[in-house]
Order: structure tokens, then sequence, then C-alpha cells
């Protein structure tokens, strides 16, 4: 079986690649995707994994803004990692993590995500931390607590060095959901 690896720009996908990855994402996550998180990934880097079937996996990182301390800090936000129900457990969700994460590593302070319960695992083996301080956004309206993502946050430290959990983690606002 001939697996490739492919990373490219929203900008550099095709329709026909598009709607390929978005149909893998309703798939891998049994049509609990919607058009908001899909929104979500768009606009930065995207990591695509093929077999002979096809797509294989997905996963894209955005750049996000987060208060740390008295800084704003480039976040490399991990978004859409999904894998096609016929090939889950055999590394491709890795693969793709892999290479997400040396992006984040040459290009942003720090990495996070928010991880559904099936993809918890995977983030634990590869190093990511449950982020155990507070987090907020920065709303129309000011700063807002997200504490319903507080339990599924997770960061991965890269330029910025390790963050203390004492100091709150403020992100930029988008709609839908903010993590």
């Amino acid at each position: 079986m001939a697996i490739s690896l492919r990373t490219v720009h929203t900008a550099d996908l095709g329709p026909a690649e598009l709607r390929a990855a978005r149909t893998l994402l309703d798939e891998a996550f049994g049509g609990d995707y919607d058009d908001e998180e899909w929104e979500h990934g768009l606009g930065g880097l995207h990591v695509l994994v093929s077999d002979d079937r096809g797509l294989a996996a997905h996963g894209s990182v955005i750049m996000r803004r987060a208060r740390y301390r008295k800084h704003w800090l480039r976040v490399g936000y991990v978004e859409g990692v999904g894998v096609r129900p016929d090939v889950k457990r055999q590394g491709f969700g890795g693969r793709v993590m892999a290479e997400i994460e040396r992006i984040i590593e040459g290009a942003y302070d720090f990495g996070a995500l928010s991880a559904s319960d099936q993809g918890v695992a995977l983030y634990h083996a590869r190093g990511w931390q449950l982020w155990s301080g507070r987090l907020c956004a920065l709303g129309p309206h000011g700063v807002v607590r997200l504490r319903d993502e507080e339990d599924c946050t997770f960061v991965r430290p890269a330029a910025a060095g390790p963050l203390d959990p004492k100091h709150k983690l403020v992100f930029d606002w988008r709609d839908g959901d903010v993590l």
C-alpha cells in the first residue's frame, strides 16, 4: 500500500480536495462535524495523508493569538484531525500530528487544540499536555471565561517554552466555539 503525506495551504487546495477533506471529517466524526468547525480549520496549512483508496487522514493548523501574562503569542491551533473509519488505529493520525507538530515547533510560540473524547489518547501519547489553568477569550464585550473548554484543551510548548498554568490563556475571539 502506497502512503503519501502532503502539506498544503488552503489556497492551494482545489474544490475537489476540499470536498474530500470535508467528507472525510464528516465520516471520521460520525456526521457530528458542522460547518463552523470546518470553517475554523481553513486559512492555514492542511496535512493530508493518502493511501491507495484516496484521502485517509486530515488535520490543519491555523494561526491564533493568545495573551499569556503580558504578551500576545502566536498559537499554532490544531483543527480537523480525522482519520477515515476503515484505517483508524493504523498510525495515520500520528503521521498527521507529527507534521503538525513540526510546523508548530518551527513557526509558533506554542500549539493548542481542543480534543474530542476519541482524540485524547493520541494527544497524550504524543506529549501534548492538558491545560490545567484558566482559559478565556477576548470577546466583543471583554474577556470571558471558557469553563467548558478547561477540561479538553491541550497545549504543546514550542518557542515560548513551558507555560505556567497559574497564568490564564486569553484567546482571540471567533464565531462558534471559540476553542
